[in-house]
């Protein structure tokens, strides 16, 4: 079962964005196909709102609800978790559900207004792999965060890394191909012990910073470069 988590507001109290869920598609049929023969499920998550609002974090309750549902709805299955923006933040949030094994996190929205708050928490998240896709040129989200909470979670789950899309920018556009390659070969990798390709391999296995700072390149994916 995959659950892709759309993108998000700060604070809002407004319904759920049509716009990011529809966002979210491409890469949920993607994965869909490519997990086909294998009885991959991959749904979109409806949020009852679009707004993080603050400590509510009212994203990722429901990104918990989802995985919940999706354990009542379909058994005892293994579940990966693929958000992007601040559905990438509620992906990691919700990675402690005993049913998840795996998180995605595409260019993932890890704010530090406020220094004296406690860090993004990271020890849930062991025993799940989780991989961070982040844009160097995103102008909504900071690189540079996800690569220090990269970094924090890596010292506790050895299966964690992270792949920087040189000079793309939040929204992945200029290497979706590439994303969305690299997003199928984790998740079959992670939901069915499918073979990762080397790159994926050399990045778990890779101490920081180079397994967090993995470079995605041209052509992953699709003919042009080795996996």
């Amino acid at each position: 079962m995959v659950l892709l988590l759309p993108d998000g507001e700060t604070v809002s109290g407004r319904r759920a964005s049509v716009r990011a869920h529809a966002a979210a598609l491409p890469l949920g049929r993607r994965l869909a196909r490519a997990g086909r023969a294998d009885g991959l499920v991959a749904h979109v998550v409806r949020y009852r709102g679009r707004g993080w609002n603050g400590p509510d974090a009212q994203l990722a309750a429901d990104a918990r609800w989802a995985v919940a549902e999706a354990v009542r709805r379909y058994g005892d299955v293994p579940v990966c978790l693929v958000g992007r923006g601040m559905g990438a933040r509620a992906a990691l949030h919700a990675g402690g559900h005993p049913a998840v094994t795996a998180v995605l996190a595409l260019a993932p929205w890890l704010p530090e207004e406020d220094r004296a708050a406690e860090p993004e928490p990271v020890r849930h998240l062991v025993g799940r792999r989780v991989l961070l896709v982040h844009g160097t040129n995103d102008a909504r989200t900071d690189p540079e965060l996800s690569y220090r909470f990269a970094e924090r979670a890596k010292k506790s789950n050895r299966d964690t890394c992270r792949f920087e899309v040189h000079a793309d920018g939040h929204a992945l556009r200029q290497y979706q191909a590439e994303v969305q390659a690299l997003a199928a070969d984790f998740v079959l990798s992670a939901l069915f012990a499918h073979p990762q390709s080397r790159p994926l391999a050399d990045a778990m296995a890779a101490p920081p910073p180079l397994g967090l700072r993995m470079p995605l390149a041209a052509g992953f994916g699709t003919g042009r470069s080795l996996r």
